[in-house]
């Protein structure tokens, strides 16, 4: 286990900071649209960052900018 971490250790960091600053955006976003089940969701459940990109990208969309279309 100590070799795997060894020889892993960057990608390790890098999917680290990655899972971070989505979790970062998503929370924020979720906070700003006071999506309370969506922010104990996204703060509890650990995707590296995939829920937190849909959720962003998909789940928070604004309904009324997408009716004025």
């Amino acid at each position: 286990m100590e070799d795997f971490l060894n020889d892993n250790l960057w990608w390790i960091l890098i999917f680290a900071v990655w899972s971070i600053v989505w979790k970062g955006l998503a929370l924020w976003r979720a906070s700003q649209k006071q999506d309370k089940v969506w922010f104990v969701i996204l703060l509890l459940v650990n995707t590296l960052g995939l829920l937190e990109i849909a959720y962003i990208y998909v789940f928070s969309k604004d309904k009324s900018a997408e009716q004025q279309e």
